[in-house]
């Protein structure tokens, strides 16, 4: 069965959770997918102008020949009422691109993100099963309008779907008030482009606290201040874009580094002493499960993370420390550093979060291949 998926990523950004979704589905079925890139769903903000798109990599540059990608066009008005008339006007074009596709068989319908266009598609093939697989709390990163346009949409995607997945046991949990057919897949991580977990250098090294990453509105600056001013004696390196900057003067031994390629992040990664993943508690973080800790500890890092989404969950797990307000962070980074893991728990952490081992731990094959209606 083909798959027609409306992505939440563009597919020329670096690899994300649609891109392994869809690399599973192809390699369990041998089919053929039709990947639509995202558009606005949200009225522009002034970040908008400021902001540039991501590093993408090598691996989502190149368009495999089992994937056909659309890019729709789009205004940045769905949130508006009466927007809806003239977007479907705008996708003519692709609707028949749409059709041409499922004319060659009966076609699985993957939703990453709630849209007007996804509504408008479960429409058009309603004898098409379809599944919504939930990496965010999509209207948590919305405001005012926009917000409002997204909960009813992702309330009206999720009553015409046959299964829902959750990238989080928060976000299942919260999904579950809408409807009983959410199942939890957990992100996981990408093992390509890792060195050898043998040959990874598991010492010292240089005693460096890392993060790599978007510095946003959810990037807690002030913990990120304390640890500096608790541990003079290690440097803190951030990379990624700044969307959020700094409230005050930074400490001398905070080291801030531009964005780069999946690939220089995940190289730089292995650097690190620590790996830190220092959000705030929002609802923006409520139902994160963040790559970053698969990443790191594939890594043989250990992690200092704040209690947000997933992560609250992980207090107990090796290699975690979890800190909250009131945490001596001196002796937190002092336990870390001392910590060490070895070559063979981390091949077995990597075999253990396999993007191929959470998509296939969920029952995603419909059971009846229908054909979809006549358009």
């Amino acid at each position: 069965m083909r798959m027609i998926y409306l992505s939440p990523v563009p597919w020329a950004s670096f690899s994300q959770r649609p891109h392994h979704f869809v690399n599973w589905y192809h390699h369990q079925t041998g089919a053929q997918v039709l990947w639509i890139d995202p558009y606005p769903t949200r009225l522009p903000t002034l970040n908008d102008i400021r902001s540039k798109p991501p590093v993408a990599d090598q691996h989502s540059v190149t368009v495999p020949p089992w994937l056909h990608v659309c890019k729709p066009r789009s205004l940045p008005i769905e949130p508006l009422p009466g927007s809806a008339l003239l977007l479907k006007r705008l996708w003519r074009n692709l609707f028949k691109e749409i059709a041409a596709f499922a004319a060659a068989g009966p076609c699985l319908i993957g939703v990453g993100k709630p849209s007007e266009l996804a509504l408008q598609l479960l429409a058009r093939m309603p004898a098409s099963p379809a599944v919504y697989d939930a990496m965010d709390d999509f209207p948590a990163f919305y405001q005012g309008l926009s917000r409002r346009s997204m909960e009813r949409r992702q309330a009206q995607l999720i009553r015409q779907v046959g299964k829902v997945l959750a990238s989080s046991s928060p976000l299942r949990n919260k999904l579950l008030g809408m409807t009983d057919q959410v199942e939890l897949a957990l992100n996981a991580c990408d093992v390509r482009g890792l060195a050898p977990a043998e040959s990874l250098d598991l010492a010292a090294k240089q005693q460096v606290l890392g993060y790599v990453g978007t510095l946003g509105r959810w990037f807690d600056w002030d913990l990120v201040t304390a640890l500096a001013q608790a541990n003079p004696g290690n440097r803190i390196r951030l990379i990624g874009p700044v969307f959020t900057p700094a409230p005050c003067v930074l400490p001398a031994n905070i080291e801030l580094l531009p964005e780069c390629s999946h690939a220089d992040a995940m190289t730089a990664m292995a650097t690190f002493s620590v790996g830190l993943i220092p959000f705030k508690l929002n609802r923006l973080t409520a139902s994160v499960d963040p790559i970053k800790y698969y990443e790191y500890r594939a890594l043989g890092l250990p992690v200092i993370s704040t209690r947000f989404g997933e992560m609250a969950l992980r207090d107990r797990e090796p290699g975690v420390w979890i800190v909250d307000q009131g945490t001596d962070l001196r002796n937190t980074v002092v336990a870390a550093l001392a910590s060490q893991s070895d070559h063979a728990t981390v091949q077995q952490f990597r075999q253990e979060h396999l993007w191929a081992k959470r998509f296939s731990a969920v029952d995603l094959m419909p059971a009846s291949l229908e054909k979809p209606e006549v358009w």
